[in-house]
């Protein structure tokens, strides 16, 4: 699709675009690690929200930092900027996730050698009125700290053009995904991953008009390359930055037709109310989204959530992406499977660990499973 070159450019080459925007711009670019980054409040500031997926060819530097009990994408994001491929940010943001993500952002803060370094501490609990209390005072904080990073006011004005924009892409990405529900085949899993990535790295403005062209294509072509006979999955877990593993599923004579990724659904769901106070409706957006298993709202929350979508989206069955060593992930696991178990949707767990994976065995694995759907 003829659509998505401008999408490949910035995912395969990224520090070229970001060089580029900044020599025509002049806008800080900010990196983030997290879907519970307040993306629209590094926007209003007028710098780029970046994220930093984990992409490198080896953890030699990072390994010098890290303990190998961490996960890949910790590992080869401090790889890249420690190698220098992430210079072309002016800062970075780390969002309170996980332990791993915690401790790297002090490692991060003294060998990385940006400028600017800031961590929003969200609360774990998300299910009480002090927890979104304190969520505000979060976000409150965090545009304060920006404010005094660029030496500039943030205005309401500024915030409400942003989170209108962020809302406009929210609902193209839900609008994308359920064309991908509806119509499995129009678009492939891997041109899906690579829109996906693209919203968190280009510029907003621009993408939002990309994104629209999409649409349109796939509105006109959608219903003539609609699959038949295939198997409908999900896939479940937090990052997935193999984009091949698409490739493999569609061999197999299956379709992705859903996710629960951070980089996937998470990232667009929930809208931000335009009417309220710009820094609560954002704060409220982060409070109420469908969490993922570094926060606690419920404990049935996240399997009850799963085991309805699958059955409204119809699915076959359920694919596991774990990294290896995500603790969090792996705590929620069997959860999860249980609440599946119990809808009768069958699942795969597949441990994976960048970016030695195999995705040969991985083929094997998927074809025999959708062989069992």
């Amino acid at each position: 699709m003829k659509q998505l070159q401008i999408f490949e450019q910035v995912i395969d080459r990224p520090s070229e675009y970001c060089w580029l925007l900044k020599t025509q711009t002049h806008r800080k670019i900010i990196g983030y690690l997290c879907s519970y980054t307040p993306e629209e409040i590094i926007h209003a500031s007028g710098a780029l929200p970046f994220r930093i997926f984990g992409h490198a060819d080896s953890t030699i530097r990072a390994d010098a930092h890290l303990q190998a009990y961490c996960c890949s994408l910790a590992r080869m994001a401090l790889e890249q900027v420690l190698s220098r491929g992430l210079d072309f940010l002016d800062g970075t943001v780390f969002s309170h996730t996980c332990d791993t993500m915690q401790r790297l952002s002090d490692i991060w803060r003294l060998n990385s050698g940006l400028a600017l370094h800031f961590d929003v501490v969200l609360p774990s609990k998300l299910n009480s009125e002090s927890a979104f209390r304190y969520l505000v005072d979060v976000c409150y904080q965090f545009k304060k700290d920006l404010e005094a990073a660029f030496r500039l006011k943030i205005t309401d004005e500024q915030l409400s053009e942003s989170i209108h924009l962020y809302n406009l892409i929210r609902q193209g990405l839900q609008e994308l995904y359920h064309v991908r529900s509806q119509h499995p085949g129009a678009i492939s899993g891997k041109e899906m991953d690579l829109i996906m990535r693209a919203a968190m790295r280009m510029d907003r403005e621009e993408f939002y008009q990309r994104i629209m062209d999409v649409m349109d294509h796939l509105k006109r072509e959608a219903s003539m390359k609609c699959a038949q006979n295939f198997k409908r999955l999900i896939l479940v877990g937090g990052v997935c930055d193999q984009p091949n593993l698409y490739g493999a599923v569609e061999q197999a004579g299956a379709a992705v037709v859903w996710d629960d990724l951070c980089v996937g659904s998470r990232y667009f769901q929930g809208l931000i109310d335009e009417n309220a106070d710009p820094i609560e409706a954002i704060a409220k957006r982060y409070f109420e989204r469908v969490i993922c298993p570094a926060k606690y709202r419920d404990p049935n929350f996240r399997g009850e959530y799963l085991a309805r979508i699958a059955r409204e989206k119809n699915i076959h069955g359920a694919i596991f992406v774990m990294l290896k060593f995500c603790d969090p992930h792996a705590f929620d696991y069997p959860f999860l499977k249980d609440h599946l178990d119990q809808v009768g949707i069958p699942s795969l767990r597949l441990e994976i660990e960048d970016p030695q994976l195999a995705i040969g065995q991985l083929q094997t694995r998927i074809e025999a499973f959708v062989e069992m759907l």
